[in-house]
């Protein structure tokens, strides 16, 4: 009895000591593991920052690019319409498959308007060809296009443009 009475004051203590230094180190690494996370996620943050802006740059490039008033401008404007209303719609295209990757970096609604902005300006284009003959001057479509644009009380790209600067300022 004494023998056990000796053994149960050294392994008491023992017990303490042991459970109390598991308890400590447990809860060092615990924190240690959480402020690794928090300084892993800020420095993605600081990598990923940068690229996120320069995508909505590149965005907002884009759909001030497929403006049709500037489209238009910056076209030129030789041949018939029918020519011309295929580079218009091969134009708007291209820059839309050059920006394909950008959507990685914004959120999905962002992506939606920005490709709803895309085939409302594709539908402006077509219907305003659909108000000249093919064989017209590639002038006339112009004329056309700036005229339906001139009837919409916002510019698909306007409003998507006004829609991606919220959002920055509201992330950013």
């Amino acid at each position: 009895m004494d023998y056990m009475f000796e053994l149960v004051k050294i392994l008491l203590p023992a017990a303490i000591v042991f459970l109390t230094a598991y308890y400590l180190v447990k809860n060092f690494l615990e924190h240690e593991s959480r402020k690794r996370v928090v300084d892993l996620k800020l420095a993605n943050q600081t990598i990923i920052t940068p690229i996120r802006l320069q995508a909505y740059e590149r965005v907002i490039l884009f759909l001030e690019r497929i403006n049709p008033n500037s489209m238009v401008m910056r076209m030129t404007k030789v041949g018939t319409a029918a020519n011309f209303q295929g580079e218009l719609l091969k134009t708007i295209r291209s820059e839309f498959e050059h920006n394909l990757s950008q959507q990685i970096y914004m959120s999905n609604k962002s992506w939606e308007i920005l490709v709803r902005s895309k085939e409302e300006t594709i539908k402006l284009v077509n219907v305003a060809a659909t108000r000249v003959a093919p064989d017209a001057s590639a002038m006339e479509l112009a004329q056309a296009v700036i005229g339906v644009s001139s009837q919409l009380s916002e510019l698909p790209t306007k409003s998507a443009i006004d829609f991606i600067k919220k959002e920055i300022g509201k992330e950013f």
